[in-house]
């Protein structure tokens, strides 16, 4: 808070118009007041402020009071004036704290006078001249750490038994017991090189040295996977058989409007916030805020219900520098985020039992894992609905971990996560879902019912693959799994970069077979590129395997005569010849049900510079560069 002391002989004053569209004070009438041997006290409460205002105001009203009793003022003037900073606080809490310190100033029987808040006003002012006329103060609260949420720790099993975690902790599998070790019982993990991190580098996920700590770049084959990843989350939300609107939006937001406030506040400590403007900003951190303020404007009836929105939103989140890992844990990332507006929670429930649960299981088979839950309940929902929540982990088909938290101190009331444990024996997050009861308020959202009133509709949140960065993540951990167990590690066909290399054995004579199988492969939409560099065959087959290309194709003499493609497949092991009919057959099968992504670099291996990530080591599983 800054505040302008001004020990006035006198001093007048009268409110004109609003200076805010909303959030100014209401007064009953406009009038000009005026006082005599009076300290007038221009305030600037800052965003600052906010965090602990209630120590702000007796710092201030204490300093005003000893000010006033020196220079022996028998009045005080409260004047909103917000020129004394770029950081103002929002107007719904500069009113709150401005009438804060109204009434504890009264308390102390000081007598005032207050000027009203959000309004243009006119003055003049009569000011002593003496050393003590004019002084300036700024208030700066202490910081005050967000205090740390009791959870308590159960196991649940499907039949419904709940046991405390060192109770059941024996007769867990493997990955259940590493993430009641993690989740519920604390357990701090020894570090360990991670083979996913050097997967990640190789295909050219890096992170970015001239960002901010946890941002990544994305070199020709990481943006392909992230762009067909993010495509791909759009198939998965369509196939829930719900209807679903696709949107896109801004990344930022004002902190000055109250439910953007509120729900960031609920959020916790990990938000990205900027100035611009005299604006106070937060960096989305998934795609509610702009999700939201779009549904709020929707004229929704009963019959629109059950209504997906969804973006792959840029999101923003603040964590910490120890904590980073490339392509998993970032501070800029891929949010495939479906909001999903139901009547009430039972519908939201049956929702998500037939159709959220079930995508997010499947999706998760196709690579080969399977999830271990975290289910964070409110307590009174835990309490009042345990029936219902064995359902659900009934459905997940494995015992799961539950944290029980206090009652309505965020905006969900079931918060399920879904971990793989990864090869470094860890648990990571991937998809996720909610079941949200605040928000549909906060924002305005409404939907009218048979009856013709006006209700908040039950959110549901998810993520049905998880970020895509951290899908990407799952990709390379089942890889890595299978490089342990001493297999060829690969990735699904519809991912890879480039999905058939072809590769003439004399560049003169093979290429044009070579360029004429291309093209009916590319007029197909898939990725296929020509080893035409005048290398040794060994190298270039080689330099293909080290890029994990599904479909490796040799073209000789032999191949030439007969029209055929010798090929080798990395995910068996088997070579054969094939027509390149055939060839185009095979890959094609592979690519049902995903999307067709154009390639990132050019058909020619030749005509590319040479791609160093392939060939960059990199060490650890943290934000070291």
């Amino acid at each position: 808070m800054r505040v302008l002391l001004l020990h006035a002989k006198s001093f007048c004053f009268k409110p004109n118009k609003p200076a805010l569209k909303e959030g100014y004070e209401k007064i009953s009438q406009v009038e000009r007041k005026c006082c005599e041997n009076c300290v007038v006290a221009f305030i600037t409460v800052e965003d600052i402020d906010t965090k602990n205002y209630e120590e702000v105001v007796e710092k201030a009203v204490e300093d005003i009071a000893n000010y006033m009793n020196t220079v022996k003022a028998d009045k005080l003037v409260i004047y909103p004036y917000a020129h004394l900073s770029s950081q103002l606080a929002p107007p719904d809490k500069a009113l709150e704290i401005l009438d804060a310190l109204t009434e504890k100033a009264r308390a102390k029987n000081i007598e005032l006078i207050r000027a009203p808040f959000g309004w243009y006003k006119e003055f003049e002012i009569h000011c002593y001249g003496h050393p003590l006329a004019e002084l300036s103060r700024t208030y700066v609260p202490r910081v005050v750490k967000r205090p740390k949420v009791e959870k308590k720790y159960f196991v649940l099993t499907p039949d419904g038994n709940v046991f405390e975690p060192e109770e059941y902790l024996p007769r867990a599998d493997e990955e259940l017991r590493v993430l009641i070790e993690k989740e519920a019982l604390g357990k701090s993990f020894e570090e360990i090189d991670n083979p996913v991190i050097r997967y990640c580098s190789k295909f050219g996920f890096e992170w970015e040295p001239y960002s901010d700590y946890g941002h990544m770049r994305y070199q020709p084959h990481a943006a392909l996977m992230v762009e067909a990843v993010s495509r791909y989350s759009w198939y998965v939300a369509r196939r829930l058989g719900i209807p679903v609107l696709m949107v896109k939006g801004t990344n930022m937001f004002d902190l000055a409007l109250k439910p953007v406030r509120e729900h960031a506040e609920l959020f916790g400590d990990r938000l990205y916030e900027f100035w611009a403007e005299k604006k106070h900003l937060v960096l989305r951190y998934a795609a509610c805020h702009q999700q939201f303020a779009m549904l709020k404007d929707y004229v929704l009836s009963y019959r629109d219900l059950p209504l997906g929105i969804f973006e792959v939103a840029d999101s923003y989140r603040f964590e910490q520098t120890g904590e980073l890992t490339l392509c998993f844990r970032l501070r800029k990332f891929l949010m495939p985020d479906l909001h999903i507006l139901t009547r009430d929670i039972a519908e939201a429930r049956k929702i998500i039992l037939d159709r959220v649960q079930k995508v997010i299981h499947e999706e998760a088979a196709k690579l080969g894992r399977r999830y271990v839950a975290v289910y964070n309940v409110t307590e009174d929902f835990w309490r009042n609905n345990l029936d219902d929540i064995v359902e659900h982990v009934r459905v997940d088909g494995r015992p799961a971990v539950v944290a029980v938290y206090p009652p309505a101190i965020y905006y969900w009331v079931l918060n399920v996560e879904y971990h793989i444990i990864d090869v470094a024996k860890r648990p990571r997050e991937i998809a996720t879902y909610q079941i949200d009861v605040g928000n549909a308020k906060r924002f305005d959202i409404k939907y009218v019912d048979e009856r013709g009133n006006e209700n908040y509709p039950v959110i549901i949140h998810t993520a049905l693959i998880g970020s895509v960065e951290r899908y990407i993540y799952m990709v390379f951990d089942t890889a890595a799994q299978l490089e342990v167990k001493g297999k060829t590690p690969y990735i699904p066909t519809w991912l890879a970069p480039i999905q058939v290399r072809l590769i003439p054995l004399d560049v003169d004579k093979h290429l044009p077979f070579a360029e004429k199988v291309a093209s009916l492969l590319e007029s197909h939409d898939i990725r296929v590129d020509i080893d035409d560099r005048r290398e040794g065959l060994g190298k270039r087959i080689r330099d293909a395997a080290r890029e994990w290309i599904p479909y490796i194709g040799v073209i000789g003499d032999r191949e030439v005569s007969t029209g055929t493609v010798n090929v080798t497949i990395r995910r068996t092991n088997d070579r054969i010849a094939v027509k390149p009919e055939e060839l185009l057959a095979m890959v094609e099968k592979e690519l049902e049900g995903y999307p067709r992504v154009e390639p990132t670099l050019p058909r020619r291996v030749s005509q590319r510079p040479t791609l160093v990530y392939l060939e960059r080591p990199v060490k650890g599983t943290r934000s070291a560069r």
